[in-house]
């Protein structure tokens, strides 16, 4: 079965308040989205790479044989990953991955795609360490069951068929933030791989000075 990985890319990164979007900022010498990309260039059962980028953006990838192609992204996330699908034409089996993770293991993205292949829809997940309550109004409701509860992050894999059912027919303006919502709606079960906690989405500019240190540490061990 092959598999082809999106790398989306496209957001303008209005929350991290930069000029620059976040996953262009350096980290050790290399944008963030070229750290994202090693990882997937080096995961053994990933065929193609296809990146996801904003109109007004380009990237060199010369190095990275596995980078199928470069497809412009859309006004939401679930135009850009659909812009990416498409693209994907051909594969098996779709792994989903945002740019601003450059921390996933090549592990993780390898135990994802498995349990894609065995079930049709998988999700990388890490465990909530805090705890978690539900607000009503401007009161605390109640404290919820944090063992029953996961984050999400990516990648996230699916059979391309699986994939595809899910955006036909979808609004694409409508606020989605992961690929997983929309195989919630089709009723199809979706597996989860536990993750790692340094599996982090570089969102705010704090963020970005931790995954400089987690990336550090790599290197010296």
């Amino acid at each position: 079965m092959t598999t082809t990985a999106i790398i989306v890319a496209a957001g303008s990164g209005s929350r991290f308040k930069s000029d620059t979007p976040k996953q262009f900022l350096e980290i050790n010498g290399k944008p963030v989205i070229v750290h994202t990309i090693e990882r997937f260039q080096s995961a053994p059962s990933v065929d193609s790479i296809v990146i996801v980028l904003a109109a007004d953006q380009t990237l060199d990838t010369s190095e990275f044989p596995k980078v199928l192609k470069e497809v412009t992204g859309g006004a939401t996330r679930a135009e850009s990953v659909r812009n990416g699908f498409e693209a994907a034409e051909g594969a098996d089996i779709v792994a989903v991955h945002d740019g601003a993770r450059p921390l996933v293991t090549v592990d993780e993205i390898e135990r994802t795609i498995a349990k894609a292949k065995e079930t049709g829809a998988a999700c990388l997940v890490a465990p909530v360490t805090d705890t978690i309550k539900s607000i009503r109004g401007d009161e605390i409701a109640d404290t919820l069951d944090r063992a029953k509860l996961r984050r999400a992050l990516t990648p996230q894999a699916f059979r391309s068929e699986v994939l595809r059912r899910a955006f036909d027919g979808i609004d694409l303006t409508e606020s989605v933030t992961d690929e997983c919502f929309l195989v919630e709606k089709l009723g199809h079960p979706i597996a989860i791989v536990e993750g790692s906690s340094r599996n982090i989405k570089i969102t705010h500019p704090e963020d970005l000075v931790l995954a400089e240190a987690l990336l550090s540490a790599e290197t010296r061990y």
